[in-house]
């Protein structure tokens, strides 16, 4: 896996983790409540970390259907050339 791929995922996981620790600290230091700028934190953290999955699996399926449809259209092309290739020497 490229670097670029292990930055963003480690950076996900660190936003989700800091997300969690700091809630669970601001709930035992508060006596059970978790202050506003901790929720904002936590919802910021999560919200990150779901776009950077979420940008690499649709970018991943996206590159997918890509090398697809090349696939298909060099294999078409192919057989197109094997055609005239075969009815060439027929003729």
């Amino acid at each position: 896996m490229p670097y670029k791929d292990w930055i963003q995922y480690g950076s996900a996981v660190a936003m989700i983790t800091s997300g969690i620790t700091l809630a669970f600290l601001s709930f035992y230091k508060n006596d059970g409540d978790i202050a506003q700028g901790v929720l904002w934190y936590v919802a910021q953290a999560l919200t990150y970390a779901g776009s950077i999955f979420g940008v690499s699996v649709y970018f991943r399926t996206k590159l997918g259907d890509l090398r697809s449809n090349l696939n298909k259209e060099i294999n078409l092309d192919r057989e197109i050339k094997d055609k005239k290739e075969k009815d060439e020497h027929i003729a």
